[in-house]
């Protein structure tokens, strides 16, 4: 009788570790799914810039500074080998495009520009889903990292070969701040 007890609770061992085993290999692949959601966005952002940046450089001449950082920080994050390295850089990018975003709305002729509104509206929408994208991404990798954390799975998963994944997070300062609103009319 006891060796079937001991038995059962073998099986009952194995079972559970084949169960939370199968459960971080499914939200693994939710995560690297996610992820690659996310790298089809991005190749579309990589694509527009060259032509955005095309449309706008006669018109920019004197905004070369800010044309060239977009060209550099594009470059570097085509560039990215790995997972962290591409959110570090696509975080570059994103900060010199919103730069370019901006200094294309202070030039009235070159937001109407026919060449030039498609391009940026087109790059907006893109950033958009890049966003939600990444929203989704940080979304099923914390349940992820959540579960490589929590007993009893912490005690194998490690071993198994499963490693905790990066989250997009703002890093630069000026993007935590409030933006200041006035709506007071004043004469």
């Amino acid at each position: 009788m006891p060796f079937f007890i001991l038995l059962a609770f073998v099986i009952i061992l194995i079972l559970l570790f084949v169960g939370m085993y199968n459960s971080l290999v499914k939200i693994r692949n939710q995560v690297r799914n996610a992820w690659k959601q996310i790298d089809v966005q991005l190749k579309r952002r990589h694509d527009l810039i060259p032509n955005l940046v095309n449309a706008v450089k006669g018109q920019m001449e004197f905004e070369k500074s800010t044309l060239e950082g977009v060209i550099q920080a594009r470059a570097a994050a085509v560039g990215a080998k790995n997972m962290s390295e591409s959110i570090e850089k696509e975080d570059m990018l994103s900060s010199a495009l919103s730069k370019l975003f901006a200094v294309v709305e202070n030039y009235p002729t070159l937001k109407a520009n026919e060449s030039v509104q498609p391009l940026m509206e087109e790059l907006t929408t893109t950033e958009n889903q890049i966003s939600f994208a990444r929203q989704f991404y940080n979304d099923i990798t914390t349940t992820f990292n959540t579960k490589l954390e929590i007993f009893p799975t912490n005690l194998f998963a490690s071993a198994l070969g499963f490693k905790l994944f990066p989250l997009f997070q703002v890093k630069d300062a000026a993007e935590r701040e409030v933006p200041t609103v006035d709506l007071s009319l004043q004469k």
